[in-house]
């Protein structure tokens, strides 16, 4: 009869478990898998299959008791890492969403929103345009491989029970101001020629006063605006390319223990 001693279930519960809650918890968190269009269950059985092929070519893992209170803070600490490079990949996501909303409040179109299925709220058409355009682009440009990749590299670089990096949160939470301010480069040249759009309906409209602006205003406005829109799709790939580098680096230097 086979007898297991509780150090070596201890051992076992250790070396395959604690990767796994840093898998799963980047799974949850991330966009595209960890959205609403993918059901719980997969991405749990997504996770778990990473982690097969992962551990066995993962450094030691420390020798806990399963049911100890040193084995809790392991687990929050494994959790917290994988929340915060999902979270990371979520600042990029929200880049484009951003730029979406400002652009479709200055043409006019904030009214015309729909149900995000990735999130479940509701967002300027414009915005949901730009998610799927990133979404698509990331797949395409192999982003999830990158993601996987950097994330096998994190149990070398930051290892199971190497302690929390407070220095690095703090450079997370700097990082949300780079949200909007990528979001705002994306949709600058958009919103100069909107701007000149208004100008020009402002002095028409001192120049005809008789002249019904909001009549004829509006929809120009939001036909210029799905022009300027096109015009500007061509220069997207660079600027996508531009953020997505940084974003990709700034996951790889959060997942680093120095």
């Amino acid at each position: 009869m086979l007898e297991l001693s509780d150090a070596q279930i201890g051992g076992w519960v250790s070396s395959f478990l604690l990767p796994m809650f840093r898998v799963a918890a980047l799974l949850m968190v991330m966009p595209i898998i960890g959205t609403q269009l993918v059901p719980m269950r997969i991405r749990l059985y997504f996770a778990l299959g990473i982690c097969v092929v992962l551990v066995p070519n993962l450094p030691p893992m420390p020798q806990v008791d399963a049911l100890s209170l040193p084995a809790f803070i392991l687990i929050a600490q494994e959790v917290l890492v994988g929340v915060m490079l999902g979270f990371v990949l979520q600042l990029f996501f929200q880049a484009f969403v951003i730029a979406g909303q400002i652009l479709a409040t200055q043409m006019g179109l904030g009214f015309a929103s729909m149900v995000d299925p990735s999130n479940g709220v509701s967002v300027a058409v414009i915005g949901q345009f730009f998610t799927m355009l990133v979404t698509l682009l990331f797949l395409a440009m192999n982003g999830h491989l990158v993601v996987f990749e950097v994330l096998a590299e994190s149990f070398v670089t930051l290892p199971v029970g190497s302690g929390l990096l407070v220095d690095h949160y703090w450079e997370l939470a700097g990082k949300l101001g780079w949200v909007f301010g990528a979001g705002l480069i994306l949709v600058l040249p958009a919103i100069t020629a909107l701007l000149v759009v208004n100008i020009a309906f402002g002095v028409m409209t001192r120049a005809a006063p008789q002249l019904n602006i909001f009549s004829i205003g509006f929809p120009l406005t939001l036909v210029l605006g799905l022009v300027i829109v096109w015009i500007s799709m061509a220069d997207i790939l660079s600027q996508y390319q531009v953020f997505a580098t940084e974003a990709l680096q700034f996951l790889r230097e959060m997942a680093r223990a120095s």
